[in-house]
């Protein structure tokens, strides 16, 4: 199992509010400069034993109540802990108004053919057309991975992929406008990592709400990224919302 340990900010980086209570996760507000609040906490639970009963899994699985229940009589005292564990969060969301998503990932999908991968492991922004939040957890294995906003700079404006884009345009686009053409891409919402940036773990437990990109946000979106995966890893179990 992935030992837990309480989440602590980068040095100097002042984004990232910690908090101790769902209560306080869900009330915070962002900003004037904060854009991501951390629930800090230690989970009881074998979350790898749950996780492997899904290691022959090619292709992502969505657990529900009724997978979790059914696998349930089969594990261990601390295997039912994790699978009780993860029932008590998705409850605790859908009480706040929300629709959260239980995921057992063995890999995504890699975005190879663009001047500008768009996948998940690719440091980005999530955006939305009304206000909105990203909640995340990762349960297992190695969690999200943040990157500080003025450790980044947005792809589009670095000027080599800003001219392999505009030729990747004149080859798809007979007429239009570029920077739309960019936005319905979603090429502006991945993010380079500067030299002398540092990447932090969102860290395995915590429960973390995210500020998206929508019109009228008040502060940066958080910007991050899956962790990368290698052969004979256990697929990650995680929580989005």
């Amino acid at each position: 199992m992935k030992k837990m340990a309480p989440f602590v900010s980068p040095a100097g980086y002042d984004r990232i509010k910690v908090v101790n209570s769902f209560n306080e996760l869900v009330t915070s507000t962002f900003g004037p400069r904060v854009n991501a609040i951390c629930w800090s906490r230690t989970l009881t639970g074998n979350f790898d034993e749950l996780a492997a009963s899904f290691g022959n899994e090619e292709e992502i699985v969505s657990l529900d109540n009724k997978t979790l229940s059914r696998l349930r009589p089969g594990l261990s005292t601390m295997g039912k802990a994790a699978a009780d564990t993860l029932l008590e969060d998705i409850h605790l969301l859908q009480g706040h108004g929300l629709s959260p998503g239980l995921e057992c990932v063995p890999r995504y999908q890699r975005d190879e053919s663009s001047a500008v991968p768009t996948d998940v492991y690719s440091f980005h922004a999530d955006r939305a057309t009304v206000p909105a939040d990203t909640y995340l957890c990762s349960y297992n294995e190695v969690a999200t991975e943040g990157l500080r906003n003025d450790q980044a700079q947005r792809r589009i404006d670095m000027p080599a992929t800003r001219v392999k884009l505009l030729d990747l345009f004149r080859q798809e686009e007979d007429t239009g406008d570029f920077d739309a053409y960019l936005r319905e891409n979603c090429y502006d919402l991945h993010y380079a990592a500067l030299s002398e940036a540092i990447p932090f773990s969102f860290g395995i437990g915590n429960l973390w709400r995210i500020a998206v990109e929508y019109p009228g946000c008040p502060v940066a979106p958080c910007l991050h990224r899956a962790p990368a995966t290698t052969t004979g890893q256990l697929p990650r179990l995680l929580l989005i919302s």
